[in-house]
């Protein structure tokens, strides 16, 4: 079956590269660098490996990212509008990028020249491995046969039920891009505390803390739980993710962990995918975030 639509999104979806590929999405991505000169392409010149690596190597040196261009998200846009193939782009919340602004831009040069093109861009008004799973919502409506502006009106509806539960490996990484308070950054450091933090409709908050790696994830965990429950519908229905930054093994042990705890609580959730956090949050992060995405399902 043809595609009805073309779905696109910026780099901050954190959808594995061949996840990517198979399943007909576009990604636009975010740019990364290390000396405040040059700026590389994520999963394109650089790898979320090589990403994390170099953080770890490079222990107080603090990697930036940079927002995809209007010229970027013009050349994605014009090949769809040429065979008049509708578009919908999905974008990582205003609160924490201009990505959209760019994408909105681009939709405007490119109406100039393609006036019946059809780009819909979403402030999907969340992030990361949360943004992915919402990108493959969007594509089960697709497969589904689900007509264009349903879909959109889809994607409007299930945004607002999004959110991360997470924690980090410390609060350096947070204080420098001035995502917490200094003082909050302070006694972090002091105390060994580590905050667990949730983000809801494009807004991070603070959910709790924790002396050690442990509580801080059992806390992230018992908030998935609890939210899950209070929403009055099934565990089924939502889509659930495993976020995880430098290292693989702790992600899986963890995801392999939550599926036990949940199921033992009697949620039926039947799969748990992991995915690597990328640089776009992960320059805020630190190498260590570890945390849920969890969003109602579309379909």
């Amino acid at each position: 079956m043809s595609e009805a639509f073309h779905i696109i999104s910026d780099g901050s979806c954190d959808l594995p590269v061949q996840l990517t590929g198979e399943k007909g999405i576009t990604v636009v991505p975010f740019y990364v660098s290390f000396d405040d000169t040059n700026y590389l392409r994520e999963n394109v010149d650089i790898g979320i490996r090589d990403f994390y690596q170099q953080m770890v190597d490079r222990k107080g040196v603090y990697p930036k990212s940079s927002m995809p261009s209007t010229q970027d998200y013009v050349d994605v846009f014009r090949p769809f509008a040429k065979q008049g193939m509708p578009v919908i782009c999905i974008c990582i919340t205003t609160k924490f990028s201009g990505s959209m602004q760019s994408a909105v831009a681009a939709r405007e040069l490119v109406l100039e020249e393609y006036p019946r093109a059809e780009i819909t861009v979403i402030d999907s008004c969340i992030n990361t491995v949360l943004q992915g799973l919402y990108v493959l919502e969007a594509v089960k409506l697709r497969d589904a046969g689900t007509g264009y502006q349903e879909a959109v009106a889809r994607l409007e509806q299930i945004k607002s039920t999004g959110r991360i539960f997470f924690t980090v490996g410390d609060m350096e990484y947070l204080k420098h891009g001035g995502r917490i308070g200094k003082v909050a950054a302070v006694a972090g450091s002091v105390l060994g505390i580590r905050p667990v933090i949730t983000l809801k409709n494009g807004e991070i908050y603070p959910s709790g803390i924790g002396r050690g790696r442990k509580r801080t994830t059992e806390k992230s965990l018992e908030l998935l739980i609890n939210y899950i429950k209070d929403s009055g519908k099934e565990a089924d229905a939502f889509s659930i993710a495993v976020g995880f930054g430098y290292d693989i093994e702790e992600g899986t042990a963890f995801r392999d962990h939550a599926l036990e705890v949940l199921r033992g609580k009697g949620l039926d959730v039947k799969e748990i995918p992991t995915y690597q956090i990328g640089a776009t949050i992960g320059v805020h992060t630190g190498p260590y975030p570890l945390g849920f995405g969890v969003i109602e399902k579309a379909l």
